[in-house]
């Protein structure tokens, strides 16, 4: 008499769990166009970008996230006595990656955030977010894309031209903050803390 084989099924906690693959490895937390946001802050080597952190939390995170993304991905210190966190992953991964859709908006903007961004930490002062950066042409592409889902900013300028003239900055309105936090929000443990205390 034939025997029937019977295949295995998952185990239904398994099945059912949002999040997983068919390999039951979790998807990333973050996308690719994310990590090019981030890049705003990073140095390049032949073949790897360099993203610094002074977060311990937030270097293991992505380092953990780039992985789940089939490559490799390091972080260490750098130097002895500098509270500096550094992740380093190939360039491929970023190779063709391109911001074309509203959610490749939202994911860049997030990581754009999380890298240049600026928040307040100190409850006694007046609330702010703000994005700041050397290259004004590419602020005011953030800024443009801010604006495309519908969040108010405010002008993009030079703080001070005495100090650098070459620094820019422009601040979200703050009609605005409840918006960013819901579509845009973040990824850092600190910032987006910060985020949910304020708004």
């Amino acid at each position: 008499m034939q025997s029937h084989m019977t295949i295995p099924r998952e185990p239904r906690s398994v099945r059912y769990e949002r999040g997983l693959r068919r390999d039951y490895t979790r998807a990333p937390q973050i996308s690719k166009t994310y990590l090019l946001g981030m890049l705003h802050d990073a140095t390049e080597r032949k073949s790897t970008y360099r993203i610094a952190t002074k977060s311990n939390l937030f270097a293991r995170f992505l380092c953990n996230e780039i992985k789940k993304f089939g490559l490799s991905a390091w972080f260490y210190k750098e130097g002895k006595n500098r509270n500096l966190w550094i992740v380093e992953f190939s360039k491929t991964l970023l190779k063709v990656v391109r911001v074309k859709t509203e959610r490749n908006k939202i994911d860049y903007i997030r990581g754009y955030f999380d890298s240049e961004g600026g928040i307040s930490k100190n409850l006694k002062v007046r609330y702010y977010l703000y994005f700041a950066q050397k290259n004004k042409s590419d602020l005011l592409e953030v800024k443009n894309y801010l604006e495309d889902l519908n969040i108010s900013c405010g002008k993009l300028h030079n703080p001070s031209k005495r100090v650098d003239p070459n620094y820019w900055r422009f601040f979200v309105s703050s009609k605005s903050y409840e918006d960013f936090y819901k579509i845009i929000g973040s990824s850092h443990p600190e910032k987006k803390v910060y985020l949910r205390m304020k708004i």
